[in-house]
C-alpha cells in the first residue's frame, strides 16, 4: 500500500543524511519529490536519478532556505514544474557548535537563519497554495536538543526550540483550513557525519540510549511518512519524539 501516491512534496536539505532518507522512503510510497541542496550538487543529482528510478518525478533545486526571496522563488518554480504542492518538510539545518563564551555572533546568526528563519520562509511561501486547496501537511525537523538543551549548542538548541513554538502556533492558525503542522524531534541519528567520529565515542552514546542503538535516517523517514499521510489526519501541533528512549 502506497501512502503518498501522486503527492507532491518539497524537502529542504535532502541531498544527504535524514533528508535523503525521507526522500527515498517517500518515493517508495509514490510521492513526487522536489528537494533542495545548498552546495552538494553531485550527491543531489545522484539522488534525483535514484528517485526517478523508483518511478516518481524528482527534481533537485539549489536554493538557500534562509533567504525569504529564494524560498518564494523555489515554491513558484516547484508549482510550475510539478503542478502542485501537498507536503512541505522543513529539514535544512546546520550546526556551528561552541561554548557560549567562545561563540561568535555570526555563528549564532547563521544557525538561527538556516535552521529557524528558513522554516518561516518556506511555510510562508507555501501557505497561499495550501489555503487555496484547503489542505496540506507541514513537518518541521526539530531535535531532542531543542527540548532538553545541550552544552555547546546554545545556538542550535535555540533554533530547534523555536521551531517547536512555531509549529504549535501555525497548527492553531491553519487548522481550520485542514492544514496540519507537526514537528519531529530526532535523537542521536547515525548518518555520514557520525561515520567520521571515533567509534568508541559513538558506542558510548549508543550505550546511554535505552534501545542501545543510534537511530537511522529511515527511522525518521518513517515517522515523517506517518505525519505526511492521511494516517495522521487528526494530528496537528504535535512533536513526535524519535530518540530510542533517550528523552522520556
Amino acid at each position: 500500500m502506497k501512502l503518498l501516491e501522486g503527492k507532491n512534496v518539497i524537502i529542504t536539505g535532502a541531498s544527504r543524511g535524514i533528508g535523503k532518507g525521507i526522500a527515498l522512503v517517500f518515493a517508495d510510497h509514490g510521492a513526487n519529490l522536489a528537494f533542495t541542496y545548498s552546495s552538494s550538487e553531485g550527491p543531489a543529482l545522484e539522488l534525483e536519478k535514484e528517485l526517478m528510478a523508483k518511478g516518481v518525478k524528482a527534481k533537485s533545486y539549489k536554493s538557500n532556505a534562509a533567504s525569504f526571496k529564494a524560498a518564494e522563488e523555489l515554491v513558484s518554480q516547484v508549482l510550475e514544474d510539478f503542478g502542485g504542492i501537498d507536503i512541505l518538510i522543513n529539514n535544512a539545518g546546520i550546526t556551528k557548535d561552541n561554548l557560549l563564551m567562545r561563540m561568535g555572533e555570526d555563528d549564532f546568526d547563521q544557525v538561527i537563519e538556516t535552521n529557524l528563519k528558513s522554516v518561516f520562509n518556506m511555510t510562508k511561501a507555501v501557505q497561499r497554495t495550501f489555503l487555496k486547496q484547503r489542505k496540506g501537511s507541514i513537518i518541521n525537523m526539530s531535535s531532542v536538543v531543542g527540548v532538553k538543551g545541550n552544552a555547546g549548542q546554545s545556538n542550535y538548541a535555540a533554533s530547534k526550540a523555536g521551531m517547536i513554538g512555531f509549529t504549535k502556533s501555525v497548527a492553531l492558525e491553519l487548522g481550520s483550513r485542514n492544514i496540519r503542522c507537526n514537528a519531529i524531534a530526532p535523537g542521536f541519528i547515525e548518518t555520514e557525519m557520525t561515520d567520521k567520529l571515533d567509534e568508541k565515542v559513538v558506542q558510548s552514546w549508543r550505550d546511554e540510549i535505552p534501545l542501545k542503538r543510534g537511530g537511522t535516517p529511515e527511522d525518521i523517514a518513517n515517522a515523517c511518512l506517518f505525519l505526511a499521510s492521511d494516517l495522521s489526519s487528526y494530528i496537528t501541533g504535535e512533536v513526535l519524539h524519535v530518540n530510542g528512549g533517550m528523552l522520556t
